[in-house]
């Protein structure tokens, strides 16, 4: 198979030399071309015709996610963002996913050339999430909340669970999900793969377009009717039952399938405390974390869903669930939110 050729663009010599170095390393890829600004990049995607690209989100002559909305708009590629870890890098980031990036990577705060060099593993895992893309998988309709619904301030507690997992593409696949949510729906608890910094964010953007109340996860949390936990990046995300109440725990034990927050991990949480009153559902994301947790919620007697291959970014965690019969029905995404509603009012 030919290596798929990327375009590195970056206005730091150094990061532009130092990605150039790593990524030459796997021979699955090879760097056609660097550029320095969005411009420059332009004419060189014109005359290379990259497979990848790799995105610095604050440049000169135009912004990374000015350039990325642009690309998507005229010739739709596989991007991945090079983030600085800052909160207006986090914000940038996170618009950068609903523009249309596949995924992203943190440049370090200090200590740049050794830092990269730490990444290089990351950086592989998200050039290869790049390359098994469905680029145009990432088109999402806008939310189609009603004007001017007000998120309940009603308190109760919640009988029925959601629990959602995702990784590669599922910032947007989860948001397409809850933008049908109505206020009073039962309580959803989340895990996205995603870094610290960045679910507070990601949570916020959630709550702001939605009708359901959205918060990053906090330990002890009671899980109310009509909110959504994100869990925090780096953290587990699980859901315990007291009496007739759910909880939040919220912990730093060690990564699960390599992750921390792991699907995983939030699954066999809900097959053990929740059981049938509760709806697990795996959405878009590279690998396999998740599916057999799927299968233990399933095996409890929750309804499970997978999203379908078409309108997955990446039919990875998705594709594993399916293999291993954890998923009893296999939707497209735009379908899942009404199926979803539907199981849990019966």
């Amino acid at each position: 198979m030919a290596a798929k050729k990327v375009l590195i663009v970056d206005d730091s010599a150094l990061v532009r030399r130092l990605l150039t170095e790593i990524i030459s390393r796997n021979r699955a890829y090879e760097v056609v071309g660097t550029a320095a600004d969005p411009l420059e990049a332009r004419d060189k995607i014109k005359a290379l015709n990259p497979d990848i690209l790799t995105l610095d989100v604050e440049m000169p002559k135009m912004d990374g996610l000015t350039f990325l909305r642009n690309i998507m708009r005229l010739r739709p590629m596989p991007v991945v963002m090079v983030s600085s870890l800052t909160e207006r890098g986090a914000d940038i980031t996170i618009a950068a996913l609903e523009a249309g990036a596949i995924d992203f990577v943190t440049k370090p705060q200090v200590g740049v050339g050794e830092g990269l060099v730490r990444l290089a593993d990351e950086l592989y895992a998200k050039l290869d999430a790049a390359a098994a893309a469905n680029v145009l998988a990432r088109e999402r309709p806008k939310a189609t909340r009603e004007p001017g619904r007000v998120k309940t301030s009603i308190l109760k507690t919640t009988d029925r669970i959601i629990a959602i997992g995702a990784s590669t593409g599922g910032t947007e696949a989860i948001a397409s999900v809850l933008d049908k949510f109505p206020a009073d729906a039962p309580a959803v608890v989340i895990t996205q793969h995603i870094p610290e910094l960045f679910s507070a964010r990601f949570a916020k953007r959630l709550d702001d377009q939605c009708a359901i109340a959205v918060a990053e996860a906090k330990d002890g949390d009671q899980i109310l009717l009509g909110h959504a936990y994100v869990a925090p990046g780096n953290f587990h995300l699980r859901v315990e039952r007291s009496g007739a109440r759910y909880y939040c725990r919220v912990t730093q034990e060690e990564p699960v399938n390599r992750h921390r927050p792991s699907v995983h991990v939030l699954f066999e949480s809900v097959a053990k405390d929740v059981g049938p009153n509760a709806v697990g559902v795996i959405l878009t994301g590279m690998g396999d974390d998740g599916a057999d947790g799927l299968k233990l919620m399933r095996d409890a007697g929750s309804p499970t869903i997978a999203q379908d291959k078409a309108s997955s970014v990446v039919w990875g965690m998705p594709g594993e669930a399916v293999k291993r019969n954890a998923a009893a029905e296999i939707l497209p995404l735009d379908q899942v939110a009404e199926r979803v509603l539907r199981l849990v009012r019966h």
